[in-house]
């Protein structure tokens, strides 16, 4: 196992093929496992690292408060391990968050940016600032294998491979990291800050994703260098929905 010490935090993390660096960081309640397939395609030509946030999957997680600013300083403590000095960076969702956050703080380290199914706020309008609160309660009531299994129901309609995944990663967090790291990851706000990403930007967005379908266009019009492409015959899990179409418009996007 791989593993690096940053702020208390041991961050488990797996490289995979040579080239320029792709950096994939998943969703929250997921781990490294969500890119299986797009390690599996991108490994032969670049070097993918896949990576475990704070308190999920095999990295831990220190007591106290979970600070969101430990996200971004986590993705570039890795970099700084790996001796990068620049990596594509890749994520969905809390993870397409994450990466936005490094780009916007330490911009000479990113060479470009994949944002799939990503939010930038989490109060980006009226129902927002209304639920997201409702719901970081609600984890501290819900327990771990009922909000598995209601997340796996709704996120594997397009591919039922992925309600085992999710069950299987909900498992691997206790309940009370979960409600720690929720608690910062609903958060985390960037929609004031996109016009301070300046590398070239790609936007994904799945065709049922109802999740963050807002947040996609509202970054499209205020980063200047950004592509905005919707992948068919997904929703939130956009990249396990159909890693093909996310495959080929990663490889298109960087290949640029």
């Amino acid at each position: 196992m791989s593993e690096l010490i940053s702020n208390k935090a041991k961050l488990y993390y797996e490289v995979k093929g040579d080239g320029y660096p792709i950096i994939f960081t998943h969703g929250a309640s997921w781990n490294h496992m969500q890119w299986n397939k797009q390690v599996e395609f991108f490994k032969d030509k670049y070097m993918t690292i896949t990576w475990d946030v704070r308190g999920h999957g095999y990295s831990t997680l220190p007591d106290g408060p979970v600070n969101s600013e430990d996200f971004s300083s986590d993705l570039i403590a890795l970099m700084d391990h790996l001796k990068l000095d620049q990596a594509i960076l890749c994520g969905l969702s809390m993870g397409g968050h994450i990466s936005l956050q490094t780009a916007i703080k330490y911009p000479q380290r990113v060479k470009s940016l994949i944002l799939i199914g990503s939010p930038c706020s989490n109060t980006l309008n009226l129902y927002e600032k209304i639920f997201v609160p409702i719901n970081r309660f609600s984890s501290k009531m819900i327990s771990m294998e009922l909000s598995g299994k209601l997340q796996a129901k709704m996120l594997s309609k397009f591919n039922p491979e992925n309600y085992n995944y999710i069950i299987n990663a909900f498992s691997m967090i206790t309940k009370g990291n979960w409600v720690r790291v929720w608690d910062a990851v609903t958060r985390m706000e960037s929609k004031n800050d996109l016009h301070k990403v300046k590398c070239p930007t790609l936007l994904l967005i799945g065709d049922h994703d109802t999740m963050t379908n807002k947040h996609q266009p509202y970054m499209h019009e205020r980063i200047k260098n950004s592509t905005l492409k919707t992948i068919k015959n997904a929703h939130h899990s956009t990249n396990l929905d159909n890693p093909s179409s996310v495959n080929e418009e990663i490889m298109n996007f960087i290949k640029l």
